[in-house]
């Protein structure tokens, strides 16, 4: 068994209790979070009382559930009840939700600990966890390396033991990026698979919620309890998932996987990166898949659609940010100079520069142009997609085309960071599933990412290719 899993079964059965486990990750933290910074906030106390509730529930003989005793870092996107949220950035200064994100009450409901909330590229935009209001995350595996983006606290989280599951959001790459450059597991599930209640919104049609784990089972355990449909959240799928466990180490016998040519060739994809995907691919060829390469043509312009339609969408959800309501306030002669002000302070460069790009986007005159064409292009990525998935099971990827860079390296070139998701984007285009999976090495002995890549709701089946891979890294 791994870690989750052994937590939670040894809870369960009395043999430790949640607070001992709590209290082992909370001395991790102290000792090392102040060189990585995984976290915004740890909520010490409350995770005490939650632990000791989880205990209390296993002493009157009652289940706690699945996720019993297991501590949990989440994103800082994901709305907490009474608990500072700040999407990293100034702008949501104060601001205390007056209710929970669906996942977090999945969470808890299971017997979940929250151990604290972690830092992420401001409002989820972008690739390094630079962006951020509170100051950088280091990679545990390298602290003059960055984690990735813009999930990177909660990546750090886990690959620096501070929490066995952590949760993320996933609309361009933003937790298989930084699972791959920190060497943990990292899943985006298919959209609507996991509701995005209580998600602090970026782009609202390629957004998703999914897990990060040391290994695939982890990563299964917690998706089958924050997924299923949620009538709080209209984009939710109706569908109840089948669970993800069961089927784990059903093997790869007979499944046919692709190995998409575009991205293993991508612009920027390192040889021992390319290295590792062929290395992935043989390794599930001897555990009797089929494997054949493919090409999946639109996926090239996946990087240019995004960068129009995540922003156009980032431009709306962010209109709400005002100074009135709710988070920050500079005040100002009058209400538009007060909004100016607000918007100026709050908000930082990279947000600033994707909610103008999105604005002009929209434009009128420009609308056709530029959003249109994207969306137009995102359709022809899901119909080539789907012509893919009609020959193959699953497809295979590398996650990032490097390894994980220095801090700063790519701070001042926006473009060369947005390269950085150029194999992740195009599954949330599609809206289907997609995962990193650890594998092997690259340059400085720093961890690679595989990508595997199946249909909308084939999570089985990706999960039974993620753990063949698993079995098989070197």
């Amino acid at each position: 068994m791994s870690a989750a899993t052994e937590i939670a079964a040894a809870v369960r059965a009395g043999r430790r209790t949640a607070r001992d486990v709590l209290e082992e990750h909370l001395a991790r933290i102290d000792a090392r979070e102040s060189e990585v910074h995984a976290f915004n906030l740890v909520l010490a106390d409350e995770a005490r009382a939650a632990a000791d509730a989880v205990d209390a529930l296993v002493a009157s003989g009652a289940d706690p559930g699945p996720l019993a005793g297991v501590p949990v870092a989440l994103k800082d996107n994901l709305c907490t009840r009474g608990v500072p949220t700040t999407c990293s950035s100034r702008i949501l200064a104060g601001w205390r939700p007056p209710y929970d994100a669906t996942v977090v009450q999945r969470v808890v409901a299971a017997g979940g600990v929250v151990a604290g909330k972690t830092n992420l590229d401001e409002f989820a935009m972008g690739s390094s966890t630079e962006n951020s209001a509170f100051g950088p995350t280091r990679n545990p595996r390298d602290v003059s390396r960055v984690p990735g983006g813009s999930s990177g606290g909660s990546a750090a989280a886990v690959a620096a033991g501070f929490a066995p599951l952590a949760l993320g959001s996933d609309t361009g790459g933003s937790i298989r990026q930084p699972a791959a450059l920190c060497g943990t597991v990292g899943v985006k599930p298919t959209y609507g698979a996991v509701s995005r209640y209580g998600l602090v919104a970026f782009a609202s049609s390629l957004d998703q919620i999914g897990p990060f784990a040391g290994s695939v089972a982890d990563a299964a355990l917690l998706l089958d309890v924050i997924a299923g449909p949620d009538p709080l959240d209209s984009t939710s799928s109706p569908r109840v998932p089948a669970a993800l466990g069961p089927g784990l180490r059903d093997g790869v016998a007979g499944l046919r996987v692709g190995l998409i040519d575009e991205l293993v060739d991508a612009e920027g994809v390192e040889p021992e990166v390319r290295d590792a995907v062929s290395r992935a691919a043989a390794a599930l060829e001897a555990a009797g898949a089929t494997v054949e390469r493919v090409s999946v043509p639109s996926v090239v312009y996946g990087l240019s659609a995004y960068y129009l339609i995540a922003p156009a969408e980032a431009s709306s959800n962010l209109a709400r940010y005002d100074g009135v309501r709710y988070g920050l306030r500079v005040d100002g002669d009058d209400v538009a100079t007060m909004n100016a002000r607000t918007r100026d302070v709050g908000f930082g460069p990279e947000v600033k520069r994707r909610i103008m790009l999105g604005t002009y986007a929209l434009s009128a005159g420009y609308y056709d142009a530029y959003y249109g064409k994207a969306q137009r292009v995102r359709t022809l990525i899901t119909r080539d997609f789907a012509r893919a998935y009609e020959r193959f099971d699953a497809l295979l990827s590398p996650t990032s085309p490097t390894v994980a860079f220095p801090l700063g390296a790519k701070a001042d070139n926006p473009l060369a960071m947005y390269l950085s998701d150029v194999c992740t984007i195009p599954t949330n285009l599609a809206g289907h599933a997609a995962a990193s999976v650890p594998f092997g090495t690259g340059r400085d002995g720093l961890p690679v990412g595989v990508q595997v890549l199946v249909d909308a709701e084939q999570e089985p089946t990706m999960f039974r290719v993620m753990q063949a891979l698993e079995e098989r890294a070197s």
